[in-house]
Formats: C-alpha cells, structure tokens, sequence
C-alpha cells in the first residue's frame, strides 16, 4: 500500500519544484529521504527498564523496532561510561517515513499545547531539518494512562536538498506548519 503523502509529492510536490528552481531534470528535484526519530534517555544509566519503555513508546510512534544508542565516551561530571546504554533511535524510509511525516505534520504538531508553528531556522545549511518534541503523548498512539514518564524526542528530517531554501520549500508544500 502506497502511502498518501508519497502519491501527492510524485505528483504535485515534485511539479511545483520544478517550475520553482526551474530544474532542468526530475531527479533534480530535492526530497525526502529518510526520518530519524532519537530518543535519549540519561536516566537509563540508573534504571534500565526507563530504556525499555522508551523503546516501546518509540516502536509505537515510529511503527518500527529501535536500535539502542550507547556512549560513545565516557564522562565523568555525568557518572558516564563509554558503551553505556543512553537511548535509542529509529531510521524510517520508504512508506514508513511518509506514514510518519503524515502523522506527524497532521495528527501530532496541532495537539502540541500553545502550537504556534515549527520555527523556520532549524535547518542545518545542507537542506536536513532537526525538530524537537517535549513529550511523546502528541502522538495519537501513545494512551496516556501506559506511560510511565513523559520524554521527548528529536526528529531529523534528511532531504536531499542542496540548500536550506529548496529544503524550506519542500516541506512547506509538505503543509509543515513553518512560523509566520
């Protein structure tokens, strides 16, 4: 089954792109190529069943298994030791990745509390758009009375854009809710 979105960006999105930028060839046209949804969870080094529930609310959302993240180095101010289990995160591409942009553009932003719009700077100057969520229960999936603590989560939308302004503009013609 062939997502939504997916059929509207091959048809409308890349279109409008195109006479935008005038490119000169399709594949030109920037888009999405894949979601990183991260989740760190410092408090796993106290309590291993905190990274355990965070996995789950994680495959819940996503709609897929996380792979744990550990640490790199270790840091002694943060009683840190490299290998240490502190998160997790899933990669999402293909029809996951636009079942999930869909939720998350039209389900999950407008139930953020005092949503005003995503800000327009976040984008990291080779077209990639990082976003950052305060808690998970913005999703529709996640029941407030299953979870434990409320954590959020960092979303990386990685297009293939070369700048930020083509990056900018295939998210607002994904209806991403940009601030005025």
């Amino acid at each position: 089954m062939e997502s939504r979105l997916k059929k509207v960006y091959q048809t409308e999105i890349a279109d409008a792109l195109m006479k935008k930028f005038s490119y000169k060839n399709k594949m030109q046209v920037p888009k999405i190529d894949k979601i990183v949804i991260n989740m760190g969870v410092g408090e796993a080094r106290d309590n291993a069943k905190l990274l355990d529930s965070a996995m789950k609310d994680l495959e819940i959302i996503a709609g897929q298994k996380p792979v744990v993240t550990k640490a790199k180095k270790s840091i002694a101010n943060f009683k840190l030791r490299e290998g240490m289990a502190i998160g997790c995160k899933v990669t999402l591409r293909g029809s996951r990745m636009y079942d999930f942009a869909d939720r998350l553009i039209n389900l999950a932003l407008p139930r953020v509390r005092d949503f005003r719009g995503v800000s327009s700077k976040a984008f990291d100057g080779r077209g990639n758009y990082a976003l950052g969520i305060k808690e998970q229960l913005i999703f529709p999936e996640i029941e407030y009375d299953q979870i434990d603590k409320t954590r959020g989560m960092d979303i990386i939308i990685v297009t293939t854009a070369k700048t930020d302004e083509e990056a900018r503009e295939l998210l607002t013609l994904f209806n991403m809710p940009f601030k005025k």
